[in-house]
């Protein structure tokens, strides 16, 4: 309640701001949004614009700052990724209508909208090629379902899942925002914010079952939900608040949602979080999309056909006939090179169609959306005709299909919009002459006010016979018709057809009923034509969102469409091959590399050493313990047949000469050493929660990459538990997996595992050096090469030797009889070996002449021939 002495604007703000006490109130005052009190200081300082004050409340300065609202949307943007929310609250009526009500009146004011991360619509506030999650988690007797939503989009969907599953679908769907019942905020509050996301508790009538049922009815205008598939009591919970909170911050204009897609877990593979951000999958480590994979692999030329790219990469299939479906229509783009290029020129026109639809359903459209649901439908239908004619893979053909249609929507579009709308409706100006009559009449009236009156003035001038008469305009009278003494007696003679105004010493002046209506629509002319174009643009948001389900269908269509010609382009720019996918326990790859290091690597003019990998099992395991140095590309290759997997069961080609695969269910990766500070984590802490959760989770149609086990401990420790770990994968699990190890004593598992073969990273020694092959061969490394590559890295000649002294000695002690004799031999070692004595002060080189004369020489001011003769006489010099 606003305080005595409060203003009346005042006391309307506090009001406002105490029904939204957790966000900050953009408040609008004309052409800005004002903040106030403790608004202002956080609002101010987030943004890094000035604080000021207005007026005084309980006897103190108020802070107050602003934003212009036509820049709302870059602050609106910086606020939400700094953790804030925002209730943006507008002026409900104009200001006149205010004053009617008193000198005093306050425009009515409401909150039309609450910005949080999880509901942005804006393209401004998104990112054109990612999603932006709302997600909501809960749990209803025992069951947890995790539903998602991008209203941007439409899209909505949800899916049971174990507890274990909760941070894995969280890490592979990347939600901005999730909804959680505020009695569980204690139990999943970790999981939710080491993914990224905000977290908004929620009170437990959001998430009512019972009550969720009737929401999702009333949305799809249903008396049922069982023609959308079945729903479990947790699953509706989950919908049903999400339903809710969109209703809360959207204030009752809901966004256009499609019908919710219940998922099946065992449909797509299971990659967890950890595994995710070892393969940097859609994230490089360092942060950011540059790097990953999908940065290397995305060729798309449309916004939503990257956002399909990132599904599909996120989440592989494990369905064949999907995969099968998939690779036959990026074949048909391969082999049809002409044909997908032509496809991918049209591609690239079409708007973000999307986006467009979601924000028309919210009324927070433009007319420059007209016009991309326009263009979409245009390049659409254009694309359907190239692909209509021929014989298709079955996907194509049911792409084509969802191409067509819309004719009509497109001649009413074409008809009414110009060719560049501009950004506003309020601005005018988008609906195309000759579209609607009463429309050209007030643009006619509004642009060519002069003209028109001219015309009228002719008109009069040949009724009277006056030629000397003028039709004028004064802010007192308005226009009217004026002519001299000498005709007046002539006009007043006519009676009522022109009513006598104004009499001055030289002139008479008349008005006609016909100007006076022509006056009125003048100088409303400007505002009348406004209010025709707001009007027909409801028209034509109507007649789209009237078509809501068939082009969303085109939608999905137009991205399918862009990631298959992407996929093929991406095939034959890098020579990748079609895998052969099917149900065996095969893993065979020839030739394999790792995409996106071959892609570095290009950019230097390197060459990429590609490598065979074969883990076939038919009963139990197979797995390959890779052995050898540090630097020599173990972890580049572990990491390579994992891609390699994931990119065949998402229905790409892959970057190998051939690649046979049998389903994987799952993919594990543990690559890389990180620590945990936060929650008190060591190194090697985290590397055995998640070797715990591989060996939890881990089924015989598998995939584990497993990299340096049990390095993060003492050497018998860690050598017991990569034992241990590897007999496990072999035994229980039975997975295929590739297992690299330092601890050359693993090889012996070879001999007594069937399913344990040993590889090694090949290197070549020569002349102290060590050359890095990075070839990967059967057998086992004798040795690390720990102390060469420390040379490489830098370390000080000193170091170097000192640890080469000390690892002789170290080698020699075991072959003479264990740590007892390492120990006297390291014993016997001088203490300040490490610190070699000064060397002699080098020889003065004795002159040379060759060298003085190539001290002489300028290559660059020399012909080919001169640079020859200096050849012969360096030749002559040097054998003097």
């Amino acid at each position: 309640m606003a305080a005595t002495g409060v203003t009346p604007m005042m006391a309307q703000y506090l009001e406002i701001k105490e029904a939204h006490p957790g966000s900050l109130l953009f408040y609008r005052m004309g052409d800005f949004y004002e903040l106030f009190f403790d608004d202002a200081v956080a609002a101010s300082e987030a943004l890094d614009i000035a604080l000021t004050k207005r007026g005084k409340h309980a006897g103190e300065d108020i802070p107050m700052c602003g934003v212009p609202v036509h820049a709302a949307e870059g602050y609106l943007l910086t606020l939400i990724r700094k953790g804030f929310r925002v209730a943006v609250c507008e002026q409900m009526e104009d200001p006149a209508e205010a004053k009617k009500r008193g000198s005093k009146s306050v425009v009515k004011r409401g909150v039309v909208r609450l910005v949080t991360p999880g509901t942005l619509t804006e393209d401004s506030l998104l990112e054109a090629r990612r999603h932006n999650y709302l997600a909501a988690l809960t749990e209803v007797r025992g069951d947890v379902a995790l539903a998602y939503s991008d209203i941007s989009t439409g899209e909505l969907r949800v899916l049971s899942l174990p507890k274990v599953r909760i941070g894995p679908e969280l890490a592979r769907l990347m939600p901005r925002e999730v909804l959680l019942c505020d009695n569980r905020e204690e139990a999943w509050a970790e999981v939710i914010e080491d993914n990224g996301a905000s977290l908004t508790p929620l009170g437990r009538a959001a998430f009512d079952s019972t009550a969720a049922e009737v929401r999702l009815c009333s949305l799809y205008k249903v008396d049922t939900l069982d023609a959308f598939g079945s729903f479990t009591r947790a699953e509706l919970s989950a919908l049903g608040a999400i339903v809710e909170y969109l209703d809360i911050t959207q204030k009752g204009q809901l966004p256009l949602l499609r019908p919710p897609v219940r998922e099946a877990q065992d449909r797509v593979v299971q990659i967890d979080a950890s595994t995710r951000r070892n393969l940097e999958l859609t994230r490089a480590l360092a942060g950011g999309r540059q790097g990953s994979l999908l940065s290397v692999v995305d060729r798309t030329v449309t916004a939503g056909g990257g956002r399909l790219l990132e599904r599909r990469l996120s989440a592989p299939s494990r369905v064949l006939d999907e995969i099968h479906g998939r690779q036959e229509a990026v074949t048909y783009a391969v082999d049809n090179s002409t044909l997908a290029n032509r496809l991918r020129d049209s591609l690239r026109r079409v708007p973000d169609l999307d986006r467009a639809l979601s924000r028309l359903s919210l009324d927070r459209a433009g007319p420059r959306d007209l016009a991309s649901i326009r263009n979409a439908i245009g390049q659409a239908l254009d694309l359907a005709a190239m692909l209509t004619p021929l014989d298709l893979p079955a996907l194509l053909t049911e792409t084509t299909a969802l191409l067509k249609g819309q004719d009509e929507l497109l001649d009413l579009l074409d008809q009414a919009l110009v060719a560049e709308p501009p950004l506003l409706a309020r601005d005018g100006g988008f609906i195309a002459p000759s579209y609607d009559a009463d429309l050209d009449d007030a643009r006619q009236l509004r642009d060519e006010g002069r003209g028109v009156i001219a015309g009228l003035q002719a008109q009069y001038s040949q009724e009277t016979g006056i030629s000397s008469m003028k039709i004028k305009h004064n802010n007192v009278l308005g226009y009217f018709i004026e002519v001299t003494s000498t005709h007046g007696e002539k006009m007043l003679a006519m009676g009522d057809r022109f009513i006598h105004r104004q009499t001055t010493a030289n002139a008479l002046r008349f008005t006609t009923v016909e100007l006076s209506d022509l006056e009125t629509r003048i100088l409303n002319a400007g505002g009348r034509a406004l209010e025709i174009e707001k009007r027909l643009f409801e028209v034509l948001r109507q007649a789209i969102l009237d078509q809501a389900a068939p082009l969303g269908n085109m939608a999905r269509a137009l991205a399918e469409l862009d990631l298959t010609t992407a996929l093929a382009d991406l095939a034959r720019a890098e020579n990748w091959c079609r895998p052969k996918i099917d149900d065996s326990r095969t893993f065979y790859i020839e030739g394999g590399r790792h995409p996106v290091v071959e892609a570095a690597l290009k950019a230097d003019g390197a060459p990429f050493i590609a490598n065979d990998c074969e883990l076939t099992a038919r009963d139990g395991a197979a797995v390959w313990l890779i052995t050898g140095p540090n630097m020599a590309g173990k972890s580049t290759f572990l990491r390579q047949n994992a891609l390699i997997a994931l990119l065949a069961q998402m229905g790409s080609y892959v970057p190998a000469r051939e690649a046979h695969i049998g389903m994987v269910s799952q993919i594990f990766s543990r690559v890389g050493a990180s620590d945990d500070l936060a929650r008190g984590r060591s190194t090697f802490m985290v590397e055995m929660v998640e070797t715990a959760a591989i060996l939890n989770q881990a089924d015989d149609r598998a995939l584990v990459i497993l990299d340096e086990i049990g390095r993060g401990t003492a050497t018998y420790d860690g050598l017991s538990i990569a034992w241990a770990t590897l007999e496990h994968l072999h035994d229980v699990n039975r997975s295929r997996a590739l297992f690299a190890t330092h601890y050359h004593e693993m090889t012996a598992l070879s001999e007594k595992l069937d399913g344990v073969e040993n590889a090694t990273v090949a290197v070549k020694e020569w002349e102290g050096e060590v050359i890095f092959l990075h070839e990967v061969r059967r057998g086992a490394a004798d040795r690390s090469y720990g102390v060469q590559v420390a040379r490489l890295a830098g370390l000080p000649a000193s170091v170097v030797e000192r640890a080469r002294v000390v690892l002789e000695a170290l080698e020699e002690g075991e072959r003479q009889g264990g740590s007892t004799k390492q120990k006297a031999l390291i014993d016997d070692l001088p203490l300040f070996a490490a610190i070699p004595p000064a060397p002699p002060p080098a020889a003065k080189p004795a002159p040379s002449p060759v060298l003085d004369a190539l001290e002489a020489v300028h290559p660059d001011e020399l012909t080919p021939r001169e640079a020859l003769q200096i050849l012969y006489d360096l030749k002559e010099k040097a054998r003097q």
